[in-house]
């Protein structure tokens, strides 16, 4: 069951699976808010863990940064381990002047300048888009947790250091925030057809030049977590997905 990149035994994770960017994250997550928390994989640093959450068994682990790294990530979690659902919880930078530091948004697509589609030899452009049952429970949460979460478009770029500047373009299509991961990890969810929501705070806006330092990004977040947590308990009810020949586990 093991891969180059997870350690853990099969059946140590959960059908819902939470994916920080940070390990330190995915730590904070698990010591704060589950409860007998354990530590499945430890591979490389990224922490994965499982407890439960409100009596759902619940994982955390990291993704890394960039749409490489969570698309290992994630792949070997929905074909290898059986997981369900994950919810990416990340930072992303507003480009819209209507977030502010802080603030959560949905990602219901996510534009992109990477080529991960490319592996699949489709016939034309790709749209990845979140699960709609997934979009849903967390809108409700947000409601009852009496958060604000605008849904949109984000854009997953493939540089942090972009010398072109470009992501401020992305804003004249409607594009919310612009992050790194959502793109590829909505990709392996229909590729392997499972589910997939990104959800991201803002920790830094392009249109004022406002940013949170490193700490407040990995111990602040905490509306984020809370909603993707509800949404964790409410997707054990969800029906199964059924799984085509793509790799996915039977």
């Amino acid at each position: 069951m093991a891969t180059p990149h997870n350690s853990a035994e099969k059946g140590a994770f959960a059908k819902t699976v939470l994916m920080p960017g940070d390990p330190l994250r995915a730590k904070f997550i698990a010591e704060t808010f589950l409860e007998n928390a354990k530590l499945v994989n430890n591979v490389r640093g990224v922490q994965g863990y499982t407890g439960t959450y409100r009596g759902t068994p619940v994982s955390v682990m990291a993704s890394g940064m960039g749409c490489p790294s969570i698309g290992i990530y994630s792949y070997e979690l929905f074909t290898q381990y059986g997981v369900d659902n994950i919810l990416r919880i990340g930072s992303a930078g507003a480009i819209s002047p209507d977030l502010k530091l802080r603030d959560v948004v949905a990602g219901m697509g996510a534009c992109t300048n990477s080529s991960f589609a490319n592996q699949y030899r489709l016939p034309g452009t790709f749209a990845p888009i979140c699960d709609y049952d997934l979009l849903a429970l967390a809108v409700a949460s947000a409601g009852e947790l009496g958060v604000r979460m605008p849904v949109g478009n984000l854009f997953s770029s493939d540089t942090f250091y972009d010398a072109a500047a470009s992501s401020m373009e992305w804003a004249k299509m409607g594009c919310l925030a612009v992050e790194m991961e959502a793109a590829a990890l909505y990709c392996n969810a229909a590729y392997t057809h499972k589910r997939a929501l990104a959800i991201c705070s803002i920790s830094d806006s392009l249109v004022t030049g406002e940013e949170l330092d490193a700490d407040a990004r990995q111990n602040t977040f905490t509306n984020m977590i809370r909603i993707a947590l509800e949404v964790a308990a409410k997707a054990a009810k969800l029906p199964e997905l059924a799984a085509s020949g793509n790799g996915a586990s039977k």
